[in-house]
């Protein structure tokens, strides 16, 4: 089989192209998403992008997301712009402002091309939830804001979001160094949240910029997250801490965020790099 490897702000994953590739079997996805994404024993990804035909009119693709867990994840922002950019530079979709259909809606990246290839992707992510039943969260159905939730022996002050995907989102002034990342771990799979959580924890540097650390649902830790990002940027503001159009900085490096109050809509901006092409014969990890 056949894929790419790609990766936004070193949130890395494998693509693989259904239009090409034998279509695997549903029951074996998920298997096939933790044996490849394996580091040191296999490829070594966070995830992979599949690379599907719409079901829908209203878009152009399809982009189905797995986990290294074997879990199916709503949406990625990372992995949309990797998307985008492998479909675009292999002109599955000529488009630089394209429709792609996934779990949590259609998204709409608009590329910005220099010399022919992608250099940057601008991506309308759509609103964000902000009620329990649509993060989802446990509880009377209010906006989640700097509300205490207490975790084991820890105490924490979070605001819950959802870009598709759920996050919790808290906030420090310690330096981000410091912080024991792992205790994302039993945020993400406390029972409050029943589809588990994204964990940011979120520095706030100026009102134009933050730091932020993430716990992946279903991951760990990795050094970006797109729709993280996002989340962030929104209960920064929900918070009164920054303004609504701001940089993210991450371990993999910088994103741009605007939640324009005109529409709702909150905007991720960034890049994508695509790092080489193989081929596997996935029967032998079978």
């Amino acid at each position: 089989m056949r894929f790419s490897k790609v990766h936004g702000l070193s949130n890395d994953y494998i693509i693989i192209n259904e239009f090409k590739e034998e279509v695997l079997p549903e029951n074996q996805k998920a298997t096939i998403s933790k044996l490849l994404c394996k580091r040191r024993f296999s490829i070594g990804a966070d995830g992979i992008l599949f690379v599907c035909p719409s079901t829908t009119e209203n878009a152009d693709i399809r982009m189905r997301i797995f986990n290294i867990d074997g879990s199916e994840a709503e949406m990625c922002g990372n992995g949309i712009r990797c998307f985008a950019k492998y479909i675009f530079e292999n002109e599955i979709v000529k488009k630089t402002e394209m429709r792609v259909q996934t779990l949590a809606g259609i998204k709409i990246p608009t590329l910005t091309i220099k010399n022919g290839k992608v250099s940057s992707i601008k991506v309308d992510m759509g609103e964000p939830k902000l009620l329990r039943n649509e993060i989802p969260m446990k509880g009377a159905n209010t906006q989640v804001i700097n509300e205490r939730l207490s975790i084991g022996n820890a105490i924490y002050d979070v605001t819950c979001v959802s870009m598709g995907n759920p996050h919790c989102v808290i906030f420090t002034i310690e330096d981000l160094k410091n912080i024991e990342i792992e205790k994302g771990k039993a945020i993400e799979y406390n029972e409050v949240f029943p589809k588990r959580t994204n964990v940011e924890f979120i520095k706030v540097v100026s009102p134009q910029e933050i730091q932020m650390r993430v716990w992946e649902r279903g991951v760990g830790e990795t050094l970006a997250c797109g729709t993280g990002a996002c989340a962030a940027t929104v209960a920064s503001i929900l918070n009164e801490k920054t303004d609504r159009q701001i940089t993210v900085h991450l371990l993999g490096g910088d994103l741009d965020i605007f939640w324009d109050e005109s529409n709702n809509h909150v905007y991720m901006t960034g890049t994508a790099e695509h790092v080489y092409d193989g081929e596997i014969d996935i029967s032998k990890l079978i």
